[in-house]
């Protein structure tokens, strides 16, 4: 059996060696360039790590594979776009070291790509994982919407929000374990049971990054605290506190999201008190049990053994205690 630190570094290897050195180079270099900027390279892996669950050859799994890493980043450069962010990875963004229209092209070359290599996969099975891989795109792509869509609409739900981070986030986990299960010839009910592990593992990962961007220590996350609050961005904390609170304290919590402060340390200090005080952070925490929870039931009705089950309970769990 391979660990999951093995098929991250197969698949760190294998990424290393895609270079699409062809013209024109203004649409190529930025898909090596965004290739090249890392990342831990989970969801590939993942897939490699669910086909040897079931006996699988990971080789007839690894194009298919490297294909959902392209996909990834492809989301990632659009997002990028989308967000005018500046930084990705330490790095300056394809659309900020190009231009956006340079970096839409090269986003959309890499979306090919993605299926070039998807379309990879052994014969006896490539209708089925090009349709997880095809469905997997589209709700990614909703999820983006619905995200960019909340920015303006006053009345997103929780429920409203657990779909969003279901379809954005989650999905292109579950979707890289499922073509792995069934590159590995697991029947449709593993595969779909595995699915599901990694849909609430996903969603549990997502509420588990909207409290570290409150919560956690700065120095290990890398980057400041609170920059959702800065942003008034409607994460599980920032709805499920508008739920709990009442009276003045809601009061208080819409000042600080509706008001303009200079200092925003000021804004985030405010916004975190009131947190506290309603306890945002032990009702969120019992959010991320519940689906961490929900996905143990799913991989426990997966048909193989324990052992092979291992290091995903690992991952799992080493998802849930992640302080960073």
């Amino acid at each position: 059996m391979f660990t999951l630190e093995n098929l991250q570094q197969i698949i760190k290897d294998n990424i290393e060696e895609l270079n699409f050195n062809q013209s024109p180079k203004e649409l190529y270099d930025p898909i090596n360039y965004i290739l090249d900027l890392g990342g831990k390279r989970l969801r590939p892996a993942l897939c490699l790590l669910a086909c040897d669950m079931f006996d699988g050859e990971i080789q007839q799994a690894l194009n298919p594979a490297l294909g959902i890493e392209i996909f990834h980043n492809f989301t990632l450069l659009h997002d990028d776009i989308m967000d005018e962010a500046p930084i990705r990875r330490g790095k300056q963004t394809v659309h900020l070291k190009w231009n956006p229209n340079v970096a839409i092209l090269s986003g959309d070359t890499m979306m090919a790509l993605a299926y070039e290599y998807v379309m990879k996969a052994p014969k006896e099975v490539l209708q089925e994982v090009f349709s997880v891989f095809n469905q997997t795109a589209i709700e990614v792509c909703e999820g983006q919407q619905y995200d960019m869509n909340f920015e303006t609409d006053k009345k997103v739900s929780i429920s409203d929000y657990l779909n969003m981070i279901r379809l954005k986030t989650a999905v292109l986990l579950a979707g890289s374990l499922k073509i792995g299960a069934l590159i590995g010839k697991a029947n449709k009910k593993d595969a779909e049971n595995l699915y599901l592990f990694g849909e609430n593992l996903g969603i549990a990962f997502q509420l588990k990054d909207d409290l570290l961007d409150a919560y956690s220590d700065e120095e290990k996350f890398g980057k400041k605290t609170g920059g959702d609050i800065v942003t008034n961005k409607k994460t599980f904390l920032y709805l499920k506190a508008f739920e709990l609170a009442d009276g003045k304290t809601k009061e208080s919590l819409a000042d600080y999201f509706n008001g303009d402060f200079a200092d925003p340390v000021q804004k985030i200090i405010g916004v975190k008190e009131i947190f506290q005080k309603i306890e945002v952070d032990i009702a969120t925490n019992k959010e991320i049990d519940n689906y961490y929870q929900r996905a143990l039931s799913y991989l426990d009705k997966v048909n193989t053994t324990q052992d092979k089950k291992s290091e995903l309970l690992k991952f799992a769990d080493q998802l849930k205690q992640r302080d960073y």
